[in-house]
């Protein structure tokens, strides 16, 4: 398991970690939830009974105790015949009646609003909640009553209580995680800016000396057109790019305009004689597309993706490089396809994600530091266009085009 796939394992395990957490409160809130609700239901049966004893008694001793017992187990209400209609209400809003009021009552400015939709809707929701408890209340019309309740305040709020709970410690992680991320990033920004320009320091000194001895050695060996010299001062000439391209890791380099076909073969031309000459390479399309390109950085992510192509081609095959462009966006397209084993249409992202590779030996940098390169630099982008296992792969780079010179 490597570097990526290990933290992805990690992540998953405390992913299902806060599940069973979110879960268990679920559980026991829901536990909770349906012992309050029985007994809430309890309480709307004795407050029903409590009503009856209050509406038959006789006994006026006893009577206040009935009405104390009645008021203490009120849960919100409303009566009804069996018809459906409204005889009377516990505890909803007593600024408003279900019946019209005789317009001579004595008031004392205080007549509650005549809303009988308010109460019809208060119905459909006890209705929604419970089933009714039937009873025969005396003096409320004939037969039966049917006495609906819904939930009290306390035990609303506790349903809503493990959502609101979980929210809250949802954005808190979100929010945590957040800020961990950007500073882990700043972190190993700094890291990575100082590593590149301590490597660009440490290489200029051999390179330099380098240059000097194939001076030299031209000189003494009268060897200015030697083909093994040359590539060896091309090569020497490849690490200073190299040295270059490390010191500029950190700042925002300058962009020039240059014809990416051009750029693009170069560099082929210097990469295709230093892997196997099993492998074609091939670079077609438009040659008159204008870019703004920093060479060095940009080689860098045509050599990267080449070398990626390398690597996933056993034996033989071709790699082939085709610029084209969307005139009506003004892009430049630049596809690099192989015919390599492929990339699962699950890992199309994945690849870029630095640690992550399918070598036994690699680092899983080369196609990050690609594609820091393409959106950080370059104000562009590299994703992986289309892939077919066993078949090859097409990694897709967009930059704005320059028309001036089209």
């Amino acid at each position: 398991m490597n570097t990526y796939e290990n933290k992805r394992f990690w992540k998953y395990i405390l992913l299902a970690f806060a599940l069973v957490i979110a879960a268990g409160s679920l559980i026991y809130t829901n536990y909770l939830v349906r012992n309050i609700a029985r007994a809430e239901r309890t309480r709307a049966q004795l407050w029903a009974l409590s009503i009856r004893q209050s509406l038959t008694s006789d006994d006026n001793d006893f009577l206040p105790y009935v009405l104390t017992v009645r008021d203490s187990l009120a849960v919100p209400a409303i009566v009804t015949d069996e018809k459906g209609d409204i005889k009377t209400v516990r505890g909803l809003d007593t600024t408003k009646t279900y019946i019209d009021l005789p317009p001579d009552m004595p008031t004392n400015g205080k007549a509650p609003k005549y809303d009988p939709a308010y109460f019809k809707g208060e119905l459909e929701i006890m209705k929604s909640q419970h089933e009714p408890i039937i009873i025969n209340l005396p003096g409320l019309g004939h037969g039966n009553n049917l006495v609906y309740y819904k939930d009290s305040s306390l035990l609303t709020q506790l349903k809503m209580f493990p959502y609101v709970q979980l929210s809250v410690i949802a954005v808190f992680l979100t929010l945590a995680y957040s800020t961990f991320n950007s500073s882990r990033k700043s972190e190993q920004n700094q890291v990575w800016v100082g590593l590149a320009k301590e490597t660009a320091h440490q290489l200029g000194t051999p390179i330099s000396s380098l240059m000097a001895w194939l001076e030299l050695l031209k000189d003494k060996f009268n060897a200015e057109e030697d083909p093994l010299v040359l590539e060896m001062e091309n090569d020497v000439k490849r690490l200073e790019i190299v040295a270059d391209r490390f010191s500029k890791i950190g700042a925002k380099p300058k962009l020039e305009e240059h014809y990416v076909y051009d750029v693009v073969k170069d560099f082929v031309d210097y990469f295709k004689v230093r892997v196997s000459a099993a492998i074609n390479f091939e670079v077609t399309g438009d040659k008159n597309l204008v870019a703004g390109l920093n060479i060095p950085l940009f080689d860098w992510v045509i050599e990267n993706l080449l070398k990626n192509a390398v690597n996933a081609i056993e034996g033989k095959g071709s790699i082939r490089i085709n610029i084209s462009d969307n005139k009506t966006k003004d892009l430049v397209y630049i596809d690099v396809t192989d015919t390599g084993k492929g990339i699962p249409r699950s890992k199309f992202a994945t690849v870029f994600q630095p640690g992550y590779t399918t070598r036994k030996r690699g680092w899983g940098l080369g196609l990050s530091l690609t594609k820091r390169i393409m959106e950080s630099y370059h104000n562009g982008k590299v994703f992986v266009r289309d892939s077919e296992i066993g078949k090859g792969t097409t990694f897709r780079i967009i930059l704005k085009s320059i028309n001036d010179h089209a």
